[in-house]
């Protein structure tokens, strides 16, 4: 096979989450310029339709927008439904979904590490075995992508936020898992672990200053760095990878 055909995705269906904004929005447009029809699904519709009008004026794919909160399990059964109705099956699943809340780490309100772990970790297992399931039934292979974060393995002398670190570490053991578990179907579980992006979630932390000057590669980053990765995941490029964490941090934990 041409390498070309590996990271073709033409008529494959995706969904992301937390794809309206920031990262998401990032990894969506990457899978629609490859030809993949894509689902947008965040808490806030609008904001998802406009991407979706966006991505398919813009890619010439065919694309919907559907809200959906995934720290509500009837939210992500609802959207992995919706996908099927429209599209007739799930190919990738993209879990992108995130959010972090910073607090110091002896005083963090449990009830905020627990709403942690429902959006990070318990939407993440919702969405994914949501998905897998279509896949199982339809005996089709499929492509699962976690979105954990260099904070899932290793602390930080600066950040507290021992909620996300917590949370998004069950996303990694997750993908292991579900990697393994679900390999005889020929569904692909992997994770992404970005550094340092610049989004709305970080925007205000990045701007204290110096935080990249533990960076190798000097800078935070970008609109296009987990582009080629994203890529990768969800085609048969990477179909002899499961289980597996690409970490892209700009060679922060290769110290």
């Amino acid at each position: 096979m041409k390498v070309a055909e590996l990271f073709s995705l033409k008529g494959k269906v995706a969904i992301v989450t937390g794809g309206s904004i920031g990262l998401g929005h990032q990894m969506a447009e990457a899978l629609a310029e490859q030809g993949a029809n894509i689902v947008i699904a965040a808490r806030k519709v609008d904001r998802c339709q406009e991407v979706a009008n966006e991505i398919a004026k813009e890619f010439g794919v065919k694309t919907l927008a559907v809200k959906c909160d995934v720290a509500v399990t009837e939210d992500c059964r609802n959207l992995i439904a919706a996908t099927v109705n429209e599209f007739g099956t799930v190919d990738i699943m993209v879990n992108n979904a995130g959010l972090s809340w910073g607090y110091p780490t002896l005083d963090y309100p449990i009830d905020k590490m627990e709403y942690m772990f429902k959006i990070n970790a318990i939407g993440t297992y919702t969405c994914a075995a949501e998905a897998a399931k279509v896949m199982v039934e339809q005996k089709k292979p499929g492509k699962i992508i976690n979105v954990a974060s260099i904070g899932a393995i290793q602390g930080s002398p600066s950040l507290e936020a021992i909620g996300y670190g917590a949370s998004k570490a069950a996303v990694v053991s997750m993908t292991k898992e579900l990697g393994v578990k679900l390999a005889k179907y020929n569904i692909n579980v992997n994770a992404v672990l970005p550094g340092w992006f610049v989004t709305h979630m970080t925007d205000r932390f990045l701007k204290i200053g110096g935080r990249n000057s533990a960076i190798p590669l000097e800078r935070y980053g970008g609109e296009d760095d987990l582009k080629g990765v994203t890529v990768l995941l969800a085609s048969k490029a990477s179909d002899y990878m499961t289980g597996q964490l690409l970490i892209v941090d700009g060679g922060v934990t290769a110290w």
